[in-house]
């Protein structure tokens, strides 16, 4: 018990020295202001290029996205998510050392060229997000988290950022073994990661990306609207268009539902749902669910 007092010590500490270092040192390997530059930039173009242009610049509920920014990517690390996540892998690594195995590597892609990796690792996040994404609609515990994602009723880059904290503990902790058996690297890891975070913002985004051809690979806003229009159709009951980057994967799987490009589609939760609007009503309001269901 003494290590893993010590590991949740290092792990307050260490990411209290890490935040602030970020905030304070800006550089190319800067988390903290890669995001905020690139919410920034994009936000600038929904102003000079919006797509909904009846849609107020600051849309409804923006501030509140915008807190979802800090909490979701800084301040629930700090608070919570970085030491349970330490612990969850010293766990994990103690478990498997019961067994004597002692690294999980099971396909090293530390020789091939840098953008080989890189490749290979955003395509296999991609697809396991993808999965995890479908699952989240599909499973109805996880459903009761996703709705604070999708409680957004005016989309923007923004809306990216509007999650229950549960999810980076799904996602995470589904993402972990995968990737960790092809042996990624931090800095692989932080760049995939930064390009994953663009893509997501421009795929929410108030703006008008016509891709062509290249719909049928890679998630834009017009694709990505349908996914979160309040009414479901007959034929995808649960959800569609669950593509994070790419969209291949709903073309593959038949997951795709892309009827038109209505810039005025109502978006949110359906009708009947009474969702609360304020951050700490949205938090608790999962749970309140799935328990009163048992």
């Amino acid at each position: 018990m003494e290590k893993y007092f010590k590991i949740i010590q290092g792990a307050y500490s260490g990411y209290f020295n890490y935040f602030i270092n970020e905030m304070l040192n800006p550089s190319w390997h800067n988390y903290f202001y890669w995001l905020i530059g690139a919410s920034l930039a994009i936000w600038l173009l929904e102003i000079k290029f919006p797509w909904r242009k009846n849609q107020p610049q600051i849309r409804e509920h923006f501030w509140l996205d915008i807190f979802y920014l800090f909490w979701n990517y800084f301040l629930f690390s700090l608070i919570a998510y970085n030491a349970l996540s330490m612990i969850a892998v010293q766990a994990f690594n103690d478990f498997l050392g019961l067994f004597g195995i002692t690294n999980i590597v099971a396909i090293n892609i530390g020789y091939l060229p840098f953008w080989s990796k890189i490749l290979i690792i955003f395509v296999m996040r991609d697809f396991m997000q993808w999965a995890i994404h479908r699952l989240l609609h599909n499973v109805g515990w996880m459903w009761e988290f996703h709705k604070v994602h999708h409680s957004t009723e005016q989309m923007g880059f923004a809306a990216l950022l509007r999650y229950h904290w549960m999810e980076n503990i799904i996602y995470r902790s589904l993402e972990y073994i995968p990737l960790a058996m092809v042996g990624f690297g931090i800095t692989d890891f932080f760049i995939v990661h930064i390009f994953t975070l663009v893509t997501g913002q421009l795929g929410h985004a108030n703006l008008n990306i016509k891709l062509g051809p290249l719909k049928y690979l890679l998630n834009g806003p017009q694709m990505h609207l349908w996914h979160h229009a309040k009414y479901m159709p007959d034929s995808h009951p649960n959800g569609f268009n669950y593509g994070i980057t790419l969209s291949i994967w709903d073309y593959i799987f038949k997951t795709n539902y892309w009827p038109s490009n209505d810039e005025n589609l109502p978006v949110g939760l359906p009708d009947e749902e009474h969702f609360p609007q304020d951050f700490i009503g949205q938090n608790i309001r999962p749970f309140q669910k799935i328990f009163s269901k048992k």
